[in-house]
């Protein structure tokens, strides 16, 4: 069927998104709409889906997240161009042990009761199972993504490239084994990368400590009491003249007995608290890198479950245990020199459990990204990769040209296990994923696992079937955008950078970079649970539809800024789509359709005119937003067009040429009809794909939106000269009807009036129109105007005389009004009298001043506006 065939499907009396949704989505899926295409000709056009996590649902983010993308692939197809809409999910290593772990604790059981194998298989049975409701959820929301292609982390072909890369990075010096700080989760008993740490202000103490006596005494602050037992060192800064005549010296470490020296490092700051830090290397970074600066020994006091080590009266104790005690054993040492409670400090928590996260000492598998980050940083500075909005770029180049080593290793079970192999004697060997591990007596797999980003950062060409070269790498990598949340720029987007450029000879992983904000609530505030302000897109389509969901959020989606939501938007949007389905019924009860073409312009009214020349500028306007990844002005500018233009003013003009014009100008009017509904419904489509289609197929009898073309901006029916005629009409028919209202009208009362000026004149052409916008009536024989206005317009000023005798009851009106007078001239005296008052005027602060001559506006305002009603009245 073509895309202007004999429509041949009814429109019901309303839009029910329930009874609709699911259908039209299974239709485009059997019809292999979403199905990308790597042998054709067509320009690609490629996304690659964030993967969302396997333990995961489908929260407001997503729904951002995908709404954008999918309004770009929906209107890069209708364009013309392969789409592929690459689906996938992330193993999630933390976040998935723990819900299995959960699960086996309800039946007893822990996981190494199980053992390592027979976890993973229980692991893969919750996938199987459980894992991927979010995928489920897309389908709902119209995400028209290649389903043939849907890739997971861990999925055999995904595991190979992970193998692949880990192993040619080893082999090139850029993986290495070593012992560092890391962020280590005491409970979930793994490193943590820094995205899976929280950081919140807790309430702490801040103690003072003195180390040594007399005036070798030196004293220290610390949040963290029991870290001392793992001191080293005591830092000053070098040109600390306090301090000069320690540095070198020695001082005993309380509660230990040991001697420890006072160094001289630049990392200190000498204006922060005494000028005087402790060092302990082994947990804490920055104390980390002193302790190598100055080759101090390394203690670590504390097990993986940040259980005390250290021999001695708190042995055994929790580390929160532990840290009353010490304070304790200090003050009865007289010790203490301050105490400071509470101190709100930053502290770690990890994501997945919210234990405070512990800096620790530990041997792990690390990436070199000196080199990598460079070249990350190289394809955006050369254009390669640009940066949408161009502000968040400076962002990124903070994050790469500053970035510290990162650790891979995690010590979980659920993940990619690292490809490496210890002999017997020392000897460690990298296997790559067509190599055989050494075999025999003492051959060992190392027990870690990699970071999860590690392998979502081989996402973009991992899913395209790489280490191979297969026809997606070729037809669709480099991916045209990376469309994600500015809050996973450093940990995500640079990851992918890094090692595109590094993999595919210098190649970006995508040509465009858009960042969008975070969903707050309609206060502007963050959701959390806590505060019990999450709202759950999933409700929302229940309540509202997917349509209405996804064009809230998109008329939101500010590049780079956050945004507020509410349910009244929802439900305004909602209404929207009410709205045009109203208007699409109308037209087609009306015979609109797109059965023969547009007349030229020579043969169609000044009103058919206006609307196809406003229609062309809509379509230049949304395109060039659209290339710019203006997702809110995009759909502002649509929603501003259909519903001021289209609705209230085209449709009411139309009305006057179907119902009182010719037949031609009423056939012109039909055609003019479906062919603004039928561009505004290919327009509208990325955002609200399902009640587009179901207006479309109606109006049209065409196959699918899904694969209709893309309109293409006709400008050939611009014309000022009309634009100003009829903003003369909307302006004059607007002021009428606000005199009505002022004047007690009923909305459908006629009244008779009669139209003069140099102003009307130039509209006289639309006098039908005009009066029957604003339902007035000829004047007959013997019309006495009783009231009247003048309406300033382009062409002049227009006098609109109206008899009202008999239309209102002047004295009920007129009494009313004079009620409303008393109270806005009882207003301003009293803002007067506050005003006019120095006392007052001397105490009272700027805000409640400003407030008050606020209130005395609006109050003369009113009496202006009452006394000029008044005045047009009858008289009695």
């Amino acid at each position: 069927m073509t895309e202007n065939a004999q429509p041949q499907t009814d429109l019901p009396g309303a839009w029910n998104p329930a009874d609709e949704e699911a259908t039209l989505y299974q239709r485009w899926v059997d019809a292999g709409y979403f199905t990308a295409d790597a042998s054709s000709d067509k320009p690609p056009f490629s996304i690659v889906l964030p993967p969302p996590n396997v333990t995961g649902s489908l929260h407001m983010g997503h729904a951002l997240d995908h709404t954008l993308m999918d309004a770009m692939s929906r209107r890069r197809r209708m364009q013309g161009y392969e789409v592929l809409w690459l689906p996938g999910m992330d193993h999630a290593g933390i976040a998935t042990q723990n819900v299995v772990e959960r699960e086996l604790a309800k039946e007893g059981v822990s996981r190494h009761d199980l053992g390592r194998e027979k976890f993973i298989e229980r692991v893969w049975e919750w996938k199987a199972e459980y894992g991927g409701k979010i995928l489920g959820q897309m389908r709902r929301l119209g995400d028209g993504v290649d389903w043939s292609r849907e890739r997971f982390t861990m999925d055999e072909g995904l595991s190979r490239a992970v193998q692949t890369m880990f192993k040619r990075m080893f082999d090139d010096g850029l993986i290495y084994r070593a012992e560092r700080i890391i962020n280590w989760c005491p409970r979930c008993q793994t490193a943590l990368s820094d995205i899976e740490v929280d950081h919140s202000d807790d309430d702490g103490e801040l103690v003072s400590i003195r180390y040594g006596d007399g005036e070798n005494a030196i004293v220290v602050a610390t949040t963290r009491a029991e870290t001392m037992l793992g001191d080293t060192a005591v830092a000053v800064h070098p040109d600390d003249e306090r301090y000069k005549h320690l540095v070198g010296t020695e001082v005993e470490l309380p509660l230990t007995g040991r001697r420890i020296p006072i160094v001289a490092d630049e990392h200190v700051d000498p204006e922060f608290g005494t000028g005087a830090v402790k060092v302990t290397p082994a947990h804490d970074p920055n104390d980390f890198e002193i302790g190598r600066r100055h080759d101090l020994p390394m203690l670590t006091i504390m097990d993986e479950r940040a259980v005390v080590t250290v021999h001695g009266p708190f042995l055994g104790m929790d580390r929160f245990e532990a840290r009353p005690a010490v304070v304790a054993a200090l003050r009865a040492e007289g010790r203490i020199v301050a105490e400071k409670r509470p101190y709100v400090h930053a502290v770690g928590h990890c994501s997945r459990c919210d234990t405070v996260v512990e800096p620790r000492l530990s041997l792990q598998w690390w990436v070199n990204v000196e080199s990598l980050s460079r070249m990350a940083g190289d394809a955006v500075r050369d254009g390669r990769t640009t940066v949408y909005p161009q502000e968040l770029g400076k962002r990124y180049f903070d994050w790469v040209d500053n970035m510290h080593d990162w650790t891979i290793s995690r010590q979980l079970w659920w993940g990619h296990r690292i490809p490496v192999w210890y002999g017997p004697d020392d000897q460690m060997v990298c296997v790559g994923p067509d190599e055989q591990p050494p075999s025999g007596e003492g051959w060992t797999q190392d027990p870690d696992v990699l970071d999860t980003w590690f392998s979502s950062g081989l996402w973009p060409f991992s899913t395209m079937g790489w280490p191979d070269k297969t026809p997606e790498l070729e037809k669709f990598y480099p991916t045209s955008v990376l469309c994600t949340g500015y809050d996973i720029l450093f940990f995500w987007v640079v990851r992918m950078m890094m090692f595109g450029v590094y993999e595919m000879d210098g190649v970006q992983p995508f040509d465009h970079v858009y960042l969008h904000g975070l969903i707050r609530d309609a206060q502007g505030k963050k959701m959390s649970k806590t505060r019990g302000n999450v709202i759950d897109p999933l409700a929302w389509m229940d309540s509202f539809g997917a349509d209405a969901t996804r064009f809230t959020l998109a008329r939101g989606a500010n590049p780079g800024s956050d945004m507020a939501i509410s349910e009244e938007w929802a439900a305004g949007s909602r209404n929207f789509g009410t709205k045009l389905w109203n208007a699409t019924k109308f037209a087609m009860m009306n015979g609109a359709s797109v059965e023969h073409p547009v007349p030229a312009a020579s043969e169609l009214t000044e009103a058919d005119r206006w609307i196809l020349g406003r229609l062309g500028a809509t379509v230049s306007e949304v395109d060039a937003l659209f290339e710019d990844y203006q997702f809110a002005k995009v759909s502002n500018a649509l929603y501003s067009f259909i519903w001021n233009e289209l609705c209230d003013w085209y449709l009411e003009l139309a009305k006057v040429q179907l119902y009182n014009g010719t037949e031609t100008t009423a056939a012109n009017t039909r055609a003019v009809l479906g062919h603004v509904l039928d561009t505004v419904l290919r327009l509208l489509h990325p955002f609200m794909p399902f009640i587009t289609e179901k207006l479309w197929l109606a109006l049209t009898g065409g196959e699918s939106l899904v694969i209709a073309s893309w309109p293409t901006a006709d400008t050939s029916f611009a014309d000022a000269a009309v634009d100003g005629r009829i903003a003369d009409v909307q302006k004059l028919v607007t002021e009428v009807r606000r005199f009505r209202a002022d004047q007690g009208l009923k909305p459908g009362q006629k009244v008779a009036a009669r139209l003069s000026g140099g102003g009307y004149d130039a509209v006289a052409s639309h006098d039908e129109a005009i009066r029957s916008l604003v339902r007035l009536t000829a004047p007959e024989d013997g019309f006495a105007p009783s009231a009247s206005l003048e309406v300033g317009l382009a062409g002049g000023v227009a006098t609109v005389e109206l008899d009202l005798s008999g239309t209102i009851d002047v004295a009920a009106e007129r009494k009313r009004l004079q009620k409303d007078l008393g109270v806005a001239e009882k207003e301003l005296a009293t803002t007067d009298g506050k005003l006019g008052n120095e006392a007052f005027m001397a105490k009272a602060p700027e805000h409640v001043v400003d407030k008050i001559k606020g209130r005395r506006e609006t109050a003369v305002a009113d009496i202006e506006r009452i006394k000029a009603r008044l005045a047009t009245l009858p008289q009695a």
